[in-house]
């Protein structure tokens, strides 16, 4: 009896990767955000003050940006996916863990998915821009667009869960979805799966890091997410003291918030090929103001919402086109610089939404609260319009 040669095997599946990361970021959206429409839901189960709400977004994002510091040394020594794997096991448990349980539970649970969405981000924008250089700015929009989409679905998803009175299922059947896209990862393998690292131009990285610069724009990273978080999972608790007699209609005021995020994101390519970058960023920043204001002065749900669309469509593009002009404002260094940059980003996604608890609870008021990311808008603003016209920040068009 004969025996023919050993079949090869064809799996894993060899890919670049875009679908999947795609996918990642879809779900790093929904577990990013879950926290803010189940917050009068888990103050109402804890029994915890605003100021110690917020801790949770302050351990989120603390421990995020833990996950960032790691996942630059992840995708060096382990490559892409499996940092990918390692940000979506962590993403599953603590997701899992949420459903149910007494507050220091709760509190393991969100510093653990948190962590692997702080390894996951990086590593997904990293990749995105590597393998579209010549147009990294659109391409970068896009997977924050898909970041969005997952940023608006709790809303939705939660209120279907709350209609049939479990709404632990929502965080399940996310854990579920996690579990999924893990094993479609561990199918698979990435080609290229390496970092590619860069001749640094030493003089030009030192005179960068001399000038300040870094501390800017580290600064605008802090101040922009921070903003982004604070109007993003506040709103629903704020829409609920406002109007408390519309039982349901407040958990979908974040999806009024990251709508209007996505939609930006999806129409900012569109604006690149017409508008320098930082012109677009000017632009928006104008609406957020606005939509700053029109929150803090709103007295009723219609204003709310009214404000979030402005205030999500005003911050849309200001992420991507800061992460598109790093290697602008930083030439060969800009990977270095992003380790700090966005650990800063991670760090104000922390505080400031922390902050907004706080001043609630001593103020007694969450609209007065609503003031820190209104003032989170007016510096990024500032920044933009006095380096706007800089040649070390002022971006090319994309080609």
């Amino acid at each position: 009896m004969t025996f023919g040669p050993p079949r090869t095997r064809r799996f894993p599946i060899t890919t670049s990767g875009t679908v999947l990361i795609h996918l990642d970021f879809l779900l790093a959206g929904i577990v990013m955000t879950f926290l803010g429409p189940l917050l009068p839901i888990l103050v109402a189960r804890w029994g915890i003050s605003d100021a110690v709400a917020g801790r949770l977004f302050l351990t989120q994002f603390i421990s995020s940006m833990f996950g960032m510091f790691m996942s630059a040394q992840l995708v060096q020594k382990q490559g892409y996916r499996r940092t990918f794997i390692v940000g979506l096991v962590l993403m599953t448990v603590g997701t899992a863990l949420l459903a149910s349980g007494p507050f220091l539970v709760g509190v393991a649970a969100v510093a653990i998915l948190g962590m692997g969405h702080g390894i996951t981000t990086p590593a997904g924008n990293l990749r995105t821009a590597e393998i579209n250089p010549q147009r990294s700015a659109s391409a970068l929009n896009v997977i924050n667009a898909v970041w969005g989409v997952g940023a608006l679905s709790p809303s939705f998803l939660l209120n279907i869960a709350r209609h049939l009175h479990h709404p632990e299922r929502f965080l399940y059947g996310t854990a579920l979805v996690l579990l999924l896209l893990l094993a479609a990862f561990s199918l698979s393998r990435f080609e290229p799966d390496t970092h590619e690292t860069e001749a640094e131009d030493q003089s030009s990285a030192a005179e960068f890091f001399s000038s300040g610069m870094l501390v800017r724009v580290s600064l605008v990273f802090f101040i922009y997410v921070g903003s982004e978080v604070a109007f993003g999972q506040w709103v629903a608790t704020y829409a609920h003291r406002i109007n408390p007699a519309e039982h349901n209609f407040w958990t979908m005021m974040p999806a009024f918030f990251y709508g209007a995020l996505l939609a930006g994101r999806t129409l900012a390519p569109l604006a690149l090929k017409f508008v320098r970058a930082t012109g677009v960023a000017q632009a928006g920043l104008t609406l957020a103001l606005l939509g700053g204001v029109i929150l803090v002065r709103a007295n009723g749900t219609a204003w709310i919402v009214i404000g979030s669309l402005l205030a999500g469509f005003g911050l849309a593009s200001i992420f991507p086109i800061s992460v598109s002009l790093l290697t602008t404002w930083f030439g060969g260094a800009a990977r270095r610089a992003s380790t700090m940059i966005f650990a800063m980003g991670n760090l104000g996604g922390a505080v400031l939404p922390w902050l907004v608890g706080l001043v609630s609870t001593h103020s007694g008021s969450l609209r007065v609260a609503f003031f820190v990311p209104l003032m989170g808008c007016t510096l990024l603003m500032l920044f933009y319009l006095l380096n706007g016209q800089s040649s070390r920040v002022l971006a090319a068009r994309p080609q």
